[in-house]
């Protein structure tokens, strides 16, 4: 088993993931033996979706149907009809309310000018990820939460629109991040549920993230039990002591 099938693994495992994790790679030359994509998608985040399941190898061309994807992943917008896209977006955007000026400067952008953006599954990644996203609920969130707060002490920003602006924040900063997703990802991916968010982690920090995550899960599981019986004998009428509770868990 490679290091990645190892860790994908564990994070399956630890968190009983619903959708595997997506390793996400940003390249200028594509990994040996990977094939490319044929042929654009209706938008750039229904790679994640597609990632989950097989590897392969984007370009620009392969996003031109979602300006706001190439846009927040630094792809070059060579054509007139692709500014033309992006300036009408911008415009609709505005005029709703949705994205105002004085928001753009806030929306991540890779600083880096990629050729190529890779999706895998993590268990295959072809190459070191420079992002890993999971699909999680808010259970498996709390123990994510957690894991960032021990891995990079701090609170990790919660993002919104686009969904697609997770992975230049976490690629330009090194640091975990989570994103509720937006309304278009929502109705561009199958798996991106109502109770479903999305969290980003550094590739590079994806073995130690795993370690705690996984830690984690267990003591969520045990000290979910304990607060489960806990709850039992106080609205029974009894007042136990955390002692009284513990060996109650361990009985």
């Amino acid at each position: 088993m490679s290091q990645y099938a190892a860790i994908a693994k564990t994070l399956t495992e630890a968190l009983h993931l619903r959708v595997p994790p997506i390793a996400i790679c940003l390249t200028d030359t594509p990994p040996a033996g990977v094939a490319a994509r044929s042929g654009p998608a209706t938008a750039g985040c229904f790679f994640w979706e597609e990632g989950s399941q097989k590897s392969f190898v984007t370009s620009a061309a392969d996003h031109q149907n979602c300006v706001v994807g190439m846009y927040t992943h630094h792809l070059p917008i060579s054509t007139p009809e692709q500014q033309a896209d992006l300036n009408d977006c911008l415009k609709v955007f505005g005029d709703l309310g949705y994205v105002r000026p004085e928001d753009l400067p806030h929306i991540p952008v890779l600083q880096k000018e990629p050729k190529h953006v890779v999706y895998s599954p993590l268990a295959d990644a072809p190459a070191e990820p420079d992002v890993v996203l999971l699909l999680v609920d808010s259970r498996q969130g709390l123990i994510l939460t957690e894991a960032a707060q021990q891995v990079e002490p701090g609170v990790p920003p919660v993002l919104g629109r686009p969904a697609c602006g997770v992975v230049p924040q976490v690629s330009n900063t090194g640091r975990a991040a989570m994103s509720l997703g937006c309304c278009g990802a929502r109705a561009y991916m199958n798996v991106l549920r109502d109770d479903t968010g999305l969290w980003a982690f550094p590739g590079a920090k994806i073995e130690a993230y795993a370690e705690r995550i996984a830690a984690l899960a267990k003591a969520n599981q045990i000290l979910t039990q304990f607060h489960q019986l806990r709850r039992k004998d106080i609205e029974s009428g009894k007042h136990p002591s955390i002692q009284d509770s513990l060996v109650r868990l361990q009985g």
